[in-house]
């Protein structure tokens, strides 16, 4: 019997002026709009910078941010609410 396939691993996170860009180790790279990150999209460029990389997404202490990259494929995005919305 097969276990469940892993998910794969963010190797990179890049920003422009609207988008987060994530390279994954599967060497697919997904961008997802800022504006689904209030957290993200008000914070400085320099803090935007400061995440690391996890098994299971990139966190951003400083802006008290974590993205996983299961909510990424699956295109949730964070509400001001706090809670998660399909796209």
């Amino acid at each position: 019997m097969h276990g469940t396939p892993s998910l794969p691993e963010a190797t990179d996170v890049r920003f422009d002026a609207d988008s987060m860009w994530v390279s994954l180790s599967d060497g697919r790279t997904l961008g997802v709009p800022l504006v689904w990150y209030p957290r993200l999209l008000n914070g400085t460029s320099e803090a935007r910078q400061d995440f690391f990389i996890s098994p299971s997404g990139i966190h951003w202490e400083a802006l008290d941010e974590d993205v996983s990259i299961e909510g990424l494929l699956f295109g949730w995005r964070e509400q001001l609410s706090g809670s998660r919305q399909a796209a």
